[in-house]
Formats: C-alpha cells, sequence, structure tokens
C-alpha cells in the first residue's frame, strides 16, 4: 500500500445504523437463500421467468462471488451494492456500490435527514410527510481510518476528495473507510465496500420524516397502537 495511505484499524461495533425510505421492502430475495453459492443459478433461473424479481434482485454481478451474503437480514445489505444509486455518493462516482453505516442511531438520523433536504429541495416538494425505516447491524471490519483528519476528504459540501480516495482505497484492495460524520458532531461512520462486512440487519424504528417545503423540520418515531384482538 502507498505511504499516504490512511491507516488501517478494526472498528468492533456491536450495533450500528442504517436508515432507508420504507418503501424498500424489509424482506427480499436474498433472506430466503440459505447459502449465497446458489445466488448465481438462481438469479438465472429468475432473470429468465419473473421481470419483478429481475427487478428486485438487481445487478448481481456487482458482488464478488466470495463478498456475496444470503440469509435473513441481508437484502438491506445486498441492496447496496446490486442497486447503486447512479449520481454516486461520498466514497463513490456511482459506478460501483458503497454500505454506509452509523455508529449511532442519532447520527444515521442527521446523515439521513441531510441527503432527504437535498432531494426535496432539489425537486421543490410541498410539504409532506416521509416514511423511513431503521436497521440495526454491526461491523467488524478492517478500514481504512481517516477520523479525526482528512480534511478534505470530509468536505460537508464537496465529494471531489473523498471519491478518489474512495476509488483508489477500493481498487487496491481495501474493505472500507472509518470517518467522521459531517451532519453531526462526534459522530462517526463507516463506508464498506463488500456486504459481508457488516452484521445481518434486524428491523429497529419507523420513523416519519416531516418535510415543510423547505426543511425537514421534524423527526417522529412510529409506533404501533395496540387494539383488542376481534372476537
Amino acid at each position: 500500500m502507498p505511504s499516504n495511505d490512511p491507516p488501517l484499524h478494526r472498528i468492533r461495533w456491536q450495533r450500528a445504523y442504517r436508515i432507508v425510505p420504507s418503501r424498500f421492502p424489509p424482506v427480499g430475495v436474498f433472506d430466503a437463500i440459505a447459502d449465497p453459492e446458489d445466488l448465481d443459478a438462481l438469479y438465472r433461473i429468475e432473470a429468465l421467468t419473473n421481470p419483478r424479481l429481475r427487478e428486485e434482485w438487481g445487478e448481481l454481478a456487482n458482488v464478488p462471488k466470495a463478498h456475496r451474503v444470503s440469509g435473513p437480514g441481508t437484502t438491506p445489505l445486498m441492496a447496496a451494492f446490486t442497486h447503486v444509486n447512479p449520481e454516486g455518493s461520498r466514497f463513490s462516482d456511482g459506478g460501483y456500490g458503497v454500505l454506509y453505516l452509523a455508529h449511532e442511531f442519532d447520527t444515521a438520523v442527521e446523515e439521513t435527514v441531510y441527503h432527504r433536504e437535498q432531494f426535496l429541495a432539489a425537486t421543490k416538494e410541498p410539504p409532506i410527510d416521509i416514511t423511513m425505516r431503521c436497521y440495526v447491524s454491526g461491523s467488524h471490519g478492517e478500514l481504512r481510518d481517516i477520523r479525526g483528519g482528512w480534511t478534505a476528504e470530509h468536505d460537508p459540501d464537496s465529494y471531489a476528495a473523498s471519491r478518489k480516495l474512495g476509488a483508489r482505497l477500493r481498487g487496491d484492495g481495501s474493505n472500507g473507510i472509518a470517518y467522521d460524520s459531517v451532519r453531526r458532531e462526534g459522530g462517526e461512520c463507516a463506508a464498506l465496500f463488500y456486504p459481508d462486512l457488516a452484521k445481518p440487519c434486524v428491523q429497529g424504528k419507523h420513523l416519519l420524516y416531516r418535510w415543510n417545503g423547505e426543511r425537514i423540520a421534524q423527526v417522529l418515531e412510529v409506533s404501533a397502537v395496540k387494539r383488542p384482538k376481534a372476537v
């Protein structure tokens, strides 16, 4: 590795958080498959017979076979790589997927509030409530660590430097990057280049982001109301 690479550090996060819009199903095709070795054969069958499921699978080839995961709680992990945002993210130009996790729940909220606000402002959305779903995962990966420094890569308004770093480290075989949240002071995040670096997800809180036409003014927790069983 070049000497100017960030130092290696093994994170040991028993819990980490990822928040996504609730329109994405909590259980998907990868949850029902026990062995990742079966994914290629099943993908070929589904691609021939079921266009809807083909869309749900996404681009399986984006994930190297050695890093694929399946079984309960893995669809949110695989989806970050099989359904890549073409507009990119902090450590990707859109040519590959990255799984982003926050070490703290509050950090996950602030990160996603920022990105939802950017999208809603760009599309000039009127006031609207957006439902979000939190997944609880974890990670014990050995990552390149830029926390506490690397100012250009932490620029809150530009991804130019961070995307260059992400592409270089991924190309060199790194697992991912540990970095400071720029949306919540003191928060920590991880950008994982492969899904097997995260623990299978369990579903956490349901949230409502209340957009007032200018910003997300409130974040509310949504809970089910217990009702008596029908007689």
